[in-house]
């Protein structure tokens, strides 16, 4: 598999993980009831959120592959 390849397939990894923090965050906040997973969901989300964000920042700030 070609650099660029693997660059699109951890972009596209960390949008998946942007995705599942959204509904996790949706999840612990209108449809738990249970203050430990709330605190489990939560976390789980604002750590993927976090990740997501630092995996997209790497990406875009490595540039162009070169062929």
């Amino acid at each position: 598999m070609s650099p660029a390849l693997v660059k699109m397939w951890i972009a596209l990894a960390s949008i998946a993980f942007m995705f599942i923090s959204v509904f996790s965050i949706y999840f612990s906040r209108y449809k738990t009831k249970n203050k430990l997973l709330k605190f489990i969901s939560a976390l789980i989300a604002y750590v993927l959120m976090i990740l997501a964000g630092l995996i997209i920042i790497f990406v875009v700030f490595s540039g162009p592959v070169q062929e």
